[in-house]
């Protein structure tokens, strides 16, 4: 049974392992891993995910060697569900499409998020993994 990647593992504990007090700040550092979209891609071939508060795009590739590339568009104005695409981003960079798919879909719950932030946020990042995970699922057959 594959595992998450270790990086999003690591993430993981770090932020259950946090006073509550310093989560949200802790979260908040991850809004700005995301990288601009790279030239040549649009909103047009990506995802969007309606659950977010705030217009999120999201796009999943399984490249030949079964590794998993993300691309996200956030604005800057929404540094919370900014933070939850830098988590993974960071947390999934180089990662397998099997260890992609083992990642628990209560991931935010189990970093302490769900008392430090609004349910309808967490949902909205809950989705994001979610959608993530279903065109990962899509392309690795």
């Amino acid at each position: 049974m594959p595992e998450m990647p270790t990086k999003l593992a690591e993430i993981v504990e770090e932020f259950a392992a946090a006073p509550r007090d310093l989560v949200l700040e802790m979260l908040l550092e991850y809004a700005d891993v995301i990288p601009p979209l790279p030239p040549g891609v649009d909103r047009d071939g990506m995802e969007q995910v309606p659950e977010c508060q705030t217009s999120f795009f999201l796009r999943a590739e399984v490249n030949p060697d079964r590794t998993v590339s993300t691309i996200f568009d956030c604005p800057p104005e929404a540094p919370t569900t900014r933070a939850f695409a830098g988590i993974l981003a960071e947390g999934l960079d180089g990662a397998s499409a099997d260890q992609v798919l083992a990642v628990p879909d209560d991931l935010y719950q189990r970093m302490g998020l769900a008392q430090a932030i609004s349910p309808l946020r967490v949902r909205g990042g809950t989705a994001i993994l979610a959608r993530l995970k279903r065109q990962v699922r899509e392309q690795a057959g």
